[in-house]
């Protein structure tokens, strides 16, 4: 139950936290978000409180890291823009 309750927790702070800025704390995010960006959250910013300014910035700063699971989630639920994926894809390759 514990783990259960982690892994709920985990999931929650990053459909908040990967908006990239898009989406406000008070927004609801798709279970989808949730689960398919949790091992993001876990792999990359899990040393942030998953309520914090520092783990937005974290998820923030490594989106272009981001798995393509998790990117297409956000995209489908309107969190970001494949556009703006794109963009960041470019940036990161130049």
């Amino acid at each position: 139950m514990r783990n259960a309750t982690y892994h709920l927790r985990s999931c929650c702070a990053i459909a908040v936290l990967l908006t990239a800025g898009l989406a406000t704390q008070a927004n609801a995010v798709s279970l989808r978000v949730k689960l398919a960006c949790s091992s993001d959250y876990r792999a990359l910013c899990s040393q942030y409180a998953s309520d914090s300014p520092e783990v937005r910035a974290c998820m923030r700063a490594a989106g272009e890291r981001l798995s393509p699971r998790c990117l297409n989630a956000l995209i489908a639920a309107g969190e970001v823009s494949q556009e703006e994926v794109a963009r960041r894809a470019a940036q990161a390759h130049q």
